[in-house]
């Protein structure tokens, strides 16, 4: 799924605890399994906009051209509308689309 197709919420929202739960029984595991998610999410955002922002880079620029780069302007402003990656996590939980395992102990 698509950072940019997510029908992850902008704002901040209160969610049910009992639906967050109930796929492993433990709010804390569920919360676990999400930020690591989320993690994932936001490495995978940052890398994209980096890659799209060197295609405009000029190294031997002043720093007014820096300030007057519009595509850049326009590219940042773009992310920056994006759902943060932990309503895409938490959104991603909800729907069940987050593949996760537990390692058992070894003694």
């Amino acid at each position: 799924m698509s950072v940019k197709d997510s029908k992850a919420e902008l704002s901040t929202i209160t969610y049910d605890r009992d639906k967050i739960e109930e796929n492993v029984g433990s709010i804390y595991e569920a919360i676990v399994v999400m930020g690591k998610r989320a993690e994932q999410i936001n490495a995978e955002i940052r890398s994209e906009l980096h890659n799209k922002l060197d295609e405009f880079a000029v190294h031997n620029s002043t720093l007014e051209e820096v300030f007057e780069n519009k595509e850049q302007i326009e590219i940042s402003k773009h992310y920056e509308k994006l759902p943060k990656p932990t309503s895409i996590a938490i959104q991603e939980w909800l729907d069940d689309e987050i593949y996760y395992r537990k390692t058992e102990e070894r003694n």
